[in-house]
């Protein structure tokens, strides 16, 4: 069982692992969309491992099946079945998960199952009339939001990623604006680079600090509920002369707020008065550039 937080990367995990184990090793057959009956689950992983001429009688279905692991097995191939969104099957569909775990020799397991979901599994299988399938849960794995010091990281393993030879533009504290917005969610800070990225391009400039966080944060209405939007408030009480780069406090740890001269207040986004967005700023941008 793999759980996390949405955003934190399982699906990506599950498939770098589809990439690393070869073929003729094992044969793998995911289920994406856990929102079937038990009938269309099975006819689901019977299509993913390849089986196509399957009868319509599920006793049929199922002796096919069990005829496909037993040819794995003697193989030495690991059949495994996996199924990604687990946290929103429907209990039939887990009793169904349940009795597939039942395939089985002397030697071992003739299927093995990864159940990858958010946190919401984990109550799911701690239900009374979960037991059963719980108790056969072999190894249990959880993905946890990144750290201050991991925000930075993965930014800069990005940003060498795409290419770059030069440390990445995100100041300190841009960079510990968007752990706390983010909270270390990764799928939320690729978000919040993204935007941050096109907004300083469209400006022409080489450096993303607070403000410019604060602001596609905004845009992508990250700072939160009110009172959320409050405690950012006081939290990000700045100056406006930095927006130009004046940036101080480089070390900020993380949950702490920069000085009165870093960097404008969020207030200044929520005066009401209209900005344009991301999207129409890159376009004022590009509309300047040669083919």
């Amino acid at each position: 069982m793999l759980t996390g937080d949405a955003g934190t990367g399982k699906t990506t995990l599950l498939a770098r692992i589809f990439r690393c184990i070869p073929a003729e090793r094992a044969h793998f057959s995911v289920v994406f969309n856990p929102t079937l009956t038990p009938s269309e689950f099975l006819e689901m992983a019977l299509l993913d491992f390849g089986i196509t001429n399957f009868p319509a009688s599920k006793a049929q279905r199922l002796t096919l099946l069990q005829e496909f692991l037993i040819d794995a097995f003697r193989r030495r191939q690991a059949a495994v079945l996996v199924v990604d969104e687990a946290h929103k099957l429907p209990p039939d569909v887990l009793e169904e998960i349940r009795l597939l775990s039942n395939f089985e020799r002397a030697e071992g397991k003739l299927l093995q199952i990864v159940l990858a979901g958010q946190t919401e599994l984990g109550e799911v299988l701690n239900r009374q009339d979960m037991r059963q399938l719980k108790q056969r849960v072999a190894v249990r794995l959880a993905i946890h939001p990144l750290s201050a010091s991991d925000v930075d990281h993965y930014i800069q393993h990005r940003w060498q990623k795409a290419g770059a030879s030069k440390p990445h533009p995100f100041q300190p504290e841009a960079i510990c604006c968007i752990g706390q917005c983010s909270r270390g969610i990764p799928r939320l800070v690729n978000a919040l680079c993204d935007n941050a990225l096109a907004l300083v391009y469209s400006e022409g400039s080489t450096t993303i600090n607070l403000s410019q966080i604060i602001e596609v944060a905004r845009d992508l209405d990250l700072i939160g509920a009110p009172a959320q939007q409050a405690r950012w408030a006081h939290l990000m009480t700045a100056a406006e002369p930095a927006r130009a780069g004046a940036a101080t406090n480089r070390d900020l740890p993380n949950g702490t707020a920069p000085s009165s001269a870093a960097l404008p207040t969020l207030e200044r986004y929520q005066t009401g008065v209209h900005k344009p967005s991301t999207l129409s700023r890159l376009g004022g941008r590009l509309k300047y550039l040669k083919p």
